[in-house]
């Protein structure tokens, strides 16, 4: 039984969180703000990747896009699939464009044109650097209709400086320097049938492991991403993980874990869909466990991590999210997957990545399913604008105010609500990060669908000196209308917006009589604490800054 109070409809929402520097979770990973790209509909081709556009580069690259591909913050990029990645064959897009051959793409039934290959991909990725850093590629390999041959041959294209046919052949396409591919997929959701390909637990994992083994024989130095279960609610979820992890241990670094969330997955019970986060940290929890009993059963000193590079909310069960059909039916890049995310739908977003961080410890990358047009922060137009959805707000914000900050362990209290799918729930969810600046970035979400939160935060405030920290900043993403969206009529119909009810209540050390007002810094145990608190609206995801 819990002693939190419950939601009632006399009683405002309530929450406490109390912060503390001596325990840290994790520092926050660069990795955990990566996105993806998939030939899939109009990501890249009309996404990323548009010549004869007026903002077109000369490579092609749409510019509109690439600021605010930075501005949004993402860093490593899952490519080039996906469900698209288990029937293609790499050196497609390799070579000279005007030789590549037009492909049929069986998964999303189009047709590719092999425009926009690896070394488009690389190029793209250098354009998209900040500070003369390219962001980070995550290389798939198929292990659908192909293996450990062109596994291996695709890793000495990409990686080995030269000497060889294959990296020779690099050279001449272009890329004088080895691609340095550090982080590898082993396939895509090898264990759904829907996949091209697809292989029980005992084969995918054999295979899995002769792959890894050839490719560490290549470059020792690669990453390796094995696939897990393709969702939380597939019927060989666990036992998957099990047999995989029993061939695959002490060869790979990361297991994967996907998971989307929609109203209909919850038969339209918003509350229940505005508490998709519950599910998430439960997935990861459960993932955790299984490579922990994997780990004791292999007697290994070696530690695996969590991939989560597949999350997003998807509305699956609606349109546009039907492929084309028909054997004379085969386009290039059709309008699929173009969900138009709500406020909302923001707000879920906002909370799974808010689960994310929370789990820092065990998932060190993470990739936003996709990047452009397809389930997407950001929307183009053919020949038009270039916009940012509702949910590319959480995302650019926690990625500017969280990358190199360290994940602290809080405790905190809310009033719990009730949730169908999941019974009762905290009212408030966050993550407190305490940057590197010594300033404090607190991310939360207002679950509840009709009633505001007052939250108190309290910090150490060591580092501010004596007199504590000055100033609080909060920003939140909240419309009275849920469902309202960006459009390219509307482009910016829901922004966030200052919160002006942030505000100090203390600083100093906890001894003050205004520090222990309420039991203040008293019980978090730190010898000096600022308090700061702020109002929540139902249905909303705000960021705090106290520095």
């Amino acid at each position: 039984m819990t002693d939190q109070p419950r939601q009632s409809t006399q009683e405002p929402l309530t929450a406490r969180i109390i912060a503390d520097d001596h325990f840290e979770l994790s520092a926050v990973p660069d990795r955990i703000f990566g996105s993806f790209v998939e030939h899939l509909g109009r990501c890249v081709y009309e996404g990323i990747y548009e010549p004869g556009h007026p903002r077109a580069d000369e490579d092609g690259f749409r510019e509109d896009v690439l600021e605010l591909v930075r501005e949004l913050g993402a860093t490593t990029i899952r490519y080039p699939g996906g469900n698209f990645v288990s029937g293609y064959r790499w050196e497609d897009g390799v070579g000279p464009r005007d030789s590549r051959p037009r492909r049929l793409d069986t998964a999303w039934h189009s047709t590719e044109t092999n425009e926009f290959g690896l070394h488009e991909m690389d190029a793209w990725l250098k354009k998209l650097s900040v500070d003369g850093r390219p962001n980070e590629l995550m290389e798939a390999v198929n292990l659908g209709t192909r293996g450990l041959q062109e596994a291996l041959d695709l890793v000495e294209y990409a990686n080995v400086p030269g000497g060889t046919q294959l990296s020779e052949q690099r050279r001449a396409n272009g890329a004088d320097e080895p691609l340095n591919i550090r982080m590898w997929c082993l396939g895509n959701e090898m264990d759904g049938p829907w996949q091209l390909g697809h292989k029980s637990a005992e084969n995918y994992g054999t295979l899995a492991a002769d792959v890894a083994r050839g490719i560490r024989q290549i470059d020792p130095n690669v990453e390796l991403v094995v696939c897990g279960s393709s969702g939380h609610n597939m019927p060989t979820f666990g036992q998957w993980e099990d047999t995989v992890l029993s061939h695959t241990y002490d060869l790979v670094d990361f297991v994967s874990c996907h998971a989307y969330y929609e109203p209909a997955r919850y038969d339209g019970d918003m509350q229940s869909f505005l508490a998709s986060g519950v599910d998430m940290d439960g997935f990861i929890k459960e993932v955790g466990a299984l490579i922990d009993a994997a780990k004791a059963k292999a007697k290994s000193a070696h530690d695996v991590y969590i991939s989560f590079d597949e999350w997003n909310v998807w509305y699956q069960s609606a349109q546009p999210s039907v492929v084309p059909a028909g054997i004379g039916n085969w386009p290039v890049a059709p309008h699929l997957l173009e969900d138009v995310y709500t406020a909302a739908d923001a707000v879920v977003f906002g909370d799974l990545l808010i689960t994310l961080l929370k789990n820092a410890d065990r998932v060190k990358s993470a990739s936003l399913a996709q990047l452009v047009n397809v389930i997407a922060p950001i929307m183009t137009q053919r020949g038009g604008d270039a916009w940012r959805q509702t949910t590319f707000y959480p995302f650019s914000l926690t990625a500017r105010l969280a990358k190199g900050g360290t994940v602290l362990a809080p405790k905190q209290t809310s009033t719990l609500i009730q949730a169908k799918a999941y019974g009762d729930v905290e009212s408030v969810n966050s993550v407190v990060i305490k940057r590197e600046d010594g300033s404090y970035a607190v991310f939360l979400t207002n679950r509840s669908l009709d009633t505001a939160a007052d939250v108190e935060i309290v910090v150490p405030s060591d580092f501010a000196g004596s007199s504590g920290f000055s100033e609080v900043e909060a920003t939140t993403l909240h419309d009275d209308d849920l469902s309202a969206a960006n459009t390219v009529e509307n482009q910016d119909r829901v922004t966030p917006a200052r919160n002006d009810t942030a505000r100090l209540i203390s600083g100093g050390s906890a001894g003050d009589e205004s520090a222990s007002e309420s039991g203040g810094a008293g019980e978090s145990g730190v010898s000096g604490a600022t308090r700061v608190k702020v109002t929540l609206p139902a249905v909303s995801w705000t960021a705090v800054v106290v520095r």
